[in-house]
């Protein structure tokens, strides 16, 4: 709107109770004075503006609220102080009106002005569905979005009469918003008229082809579907079928989008002539359809049977052309009352097959209640409308400084609009200005809100973001963003103690040259961050550090001799394992099969490293008695003193935060000393193996068996 010089307001009359007198001359003259010399940023000037709104809305809903809204539409750039004049003369139902048109008009510029390409929506599906969904949480009364459709109509006819120049971003606008929404209404009067409009607007060429072509055949056309409503009636009274029958006429637009869509030409469109048949009953439409086929000559690639095979969407009709004697083509539908009330009215809205259905719940009620706003029914008209509505939905709609809408849930802040438009925006939004007034950042946003972030240009969140009692967020994606932040730097700062301290280990055993990343493989740790977060954590000793990089123990050769001797009881060293027959000799526990007493043993003469020690049912060492049986040499326990055995227990888990510290906890009850360990986790499946000291088998079977209580533990067993 042009910019204005608010004046003082003069008074209305009032009835002997003091209410508002809504007399449509007398608002005419109270707002004439007022809009006098005014005019919109189109050029049109502000009266007549509103005689054009009223002069659309009043065949569709002659409403004295309506009307007397329309014609009040700019007062909010004339007034000082517009609310209260509203209220105390028209009442705060007419006022609310009012004040919400003048906030859609409001977002309308913006959007226009300040969008991508100025105005062009048309083809950002996503971004053109999110105004229309922004357009309709914002309305408190829906019947300001018929306002709003006139208002937008009546634009287009003043470019079109005026001829003046700036148009085609309303058009645009048009027919990516505003038209669509026309037509989920329902309003077809204004849906195909805003469509021509807006087409003649952004494509005079085809436009004017597409109106040329329909003006050469008018006549004929009207002439035949004429003939054939008079034809189609008089069959159905001749059979005794009541029914509605009517003409469909096809307007520019619609033509020009069939031709596109399917790649025809003028001439090979079957529906530029329609009829419409809505009848009582289901076997009805069955007999209408019969009487088309006898009078006409169906084409069979052309019919349709929604009834007996409805669309996914629920939609019900009978659809067939036909064409007479001279190959001249109609389009019929056939349908019962209660399928064309259904079609227009629910889940198969017209709009839902035409636009993908991307409309929510909540605006498919808000839709259904203005219809029915405009329906002329007598029992509507004791429906108020449900106060509240809009305060009640779940979904808010503000904008950035570039008009780009944005959809947060009901109570949003400007830190969730942040995180919407990006994580690294969320977790540097510092302040925040709404409509350009700054606010705190825990402030519940609105719709319509033109919502500017100040961000620092380093930092994070803060930890009060998290508190449900701050009210700093409400979006569950903002809240995960921001935990998911303080997790990450956690990991970085275990990460980093971890590293210390394993570089401090490294450096007290001297071995500051081995390389992090060989040591992690050395340990069973696919990344260092991973052997440094552990690390910390205490999930595994650093004496495994130096067990890992302790060099392999080279023992000498045994020689013939040591297998002489005379066969007597050796004594007990420090395995505790005796070499019949053999005095001396040198023996080592397998580190394959890990034996303990009282473990079946037997023993293998190595080159080097004298007898190893394994269990019975080693693997490995059947694998080496198939190669050389020679070497295989009977053994035993010696005498049991305070000798301990490393022995391997796997441990098999769920996964949780936890877990080790648990299984810790029992080794160290038990006193059992663990020297050694190497967990991994895959897909949510912890697998822990400990090598602990033990003085037999069975403190390992008591140990695995008090293991296997801890929570979570699925599978525990001696490797």
């Amino acid at each position: 709107m042009a910019a204005s010089h608010p004046t003082a307001a003069p008074s209305v009359p009032a009835d002997a109770g003091g209410q508002p007198l809504f007399d449509l001359a007398r608002t005419r003259s109270l707002v004439e004075p007022l809009y006098q010399d005014r005019t919109l940023r189109t050029g049109e000037p502000f009266l007549a503006h509103a005689e054009g709104i009223a002069a659309i809305v009043e065949p569709l809903r002659p409403d004295p609220d309506l009307l007397a809204a329309a014609f009040l539409f700019g007062v909010y750039d004339v007034l000082r102080e517009p609310d209260e004049w509203l209220k105390s003369r028209f009442g705060p139902e007419v006022a609310q009106l009012v004040s919400d048109l003048r906030q859609l008009m409001r977002l309308s510029e913006l959007t226009r002005t300040q969008g991508d390409g100025g105005g062009k929506l048309h083809g950002m599906d996503d971004q053109a569905e999110a105004l229309r969904r922004m357009l309709l949480a914002m309305a408190n009364d829906l019947r300001v979005v018929l306002l709003r459709l006139a208002s937008r109509l009546q634009t287009l006819r003043y470019y079109a009469a005026s001829k003046r120049a700036g148009a085609e971003a309303f058009a645009h606008e048009t027919l990516a918003l505003y038209a669509p929404l026309a037509n989920r209404l329902g309003i077809w009067q204004i849906k195909w008229e805003l469509e021509d409009l807006a087409f003649r607007f952004i494509d005079p060429p085809t436009y004017k082809q597409v109106a040329r072509l329909l003006e050469e055949k008018r006549v004929e056309r009207e002439d035949f579907i004429s003939r054939a409503l008079e034809r189609t009636r008089a069959m159905l009274a001749e059979s005794g079928i009541r029914g509605e029958v009517s003409g469909r006429p096809k307007h520019i637009y619609s033509i020009f989008s069939k031709m596109r869509a399917k790649g025809l030409t003028f001439d090979q469109l079957y529906d530029v002539r329609g009829l419409r048949v809505i009848v009582d009953e289901v076997a009805q439409c069955y007999q209408v359809l019969s009487l088309v086929h006898q009078a006409w000559n169906p084409i069979a690639s052309e019919y349709d049977d929604y009834i007996a095979r409805p669309k996914p969407n629920g939609y019900q009709s009978l659809h067939t052309v036909v064409a007479d004697a001279q190959g001249r083509t109609l389009e019929i539908q056939i349908r019962t009352r209660a399928m064309h009330e259904f079609a227009e009215l629910g889940v198969a809205a017209h709009w839902r097959y035409k636009e993908g259905g991307k409309a929510r719940a909540t605006d498919e009620q808000r839709v259904a209640w203005l219809r029915q706003l405009l329906a002329w029914r007598d029992e509507v008209e004791a429906q108020p409308p449900t106060p509240g509505a809009a305060q009640r939905d779940d979904r808010i709609y503000v904008l950035t400084p570039q008009a780009r809408v944005v959809e947060l849930p009901a109570g949003g802040t400007p830190i969730d609009f942040a995180y919407h438009i990006h994580s690294e925006l969320g977790h540097r939004c510092r302040g925040a200005r709404v409509n350009g007034a700054m606010v705190p950042l825990n402030t519940a946003l609105a719709n319509g809100q033109t919502v500017e972030v100040i961000a620092a240009k380093t930092g994070g969140p803060s930890r009060d973001w998290l508190n449900p009692d701050l009210g700093y967020l409400r979006s569950a994606r903002s809240r995960a963003k921001v935990r998911q932040y303080f997790n990450a730097l956690e990991l970085e700062q275990s990460v980093a103690a971890g590293r210390e301290l394993v570089e401090k280990e490294l450096q007290r055993l001297g071995r500051t040259a081995v390389k992090l990343d060989d040591l992690a493989k050395r340990l069973g740790f696919d990344k260092v961050d991973e052997l440094c977060a552990a690390a910390t954590k205490e999930e595994f000793s650093l004496r495994s550090i130096e067990q890992a990089l302790a060099p392999p123990v080279v023992e000498p050769e045994p020689t013939p001799g040591m297998l002489l001797g005379k066969p007597r009881e050796a004594p007990a060293g420090r395995g505790q394992v005796l070499v019949v027959g053999v005095d001396s000799l040198l023996t080592q526990l397998g580190r394959c099969c890990r034996p303990a007493p009282p473990d079946d043993i037997v023993g293998y003469v190595t080159r080097g490293r004298g007898v190893s020690i394994h269990r019975t049912n080693c693997s490995n060492l059947l694998a080496l008695t198939q190669r050389e049986p020679e070497r295989v040499v009977e053994v035993a326990w010696g005498r049991q003193t305070d000798a301990l055995y490393p022995v391997e227990l796997l441990v098999m888990a769920q996964d949780r935060q936890g877990l080790l510290r648990d299984i810790s906890e029992v080794f160290a009850r038990e006193k059992i000393n663990v020297i050694g360990v190497n967990t991994s986790s895959a897909r949510g499946e912890a697998r822990m193996l400990f090598t602990v000291e033990v003085a037999n088998a069975a403190d390992a079977a008591r140990v695995l068996a008090i293991v296997r209580e801890v929570s979570g533990v699925f599978a525990v067993r001696r490797r």
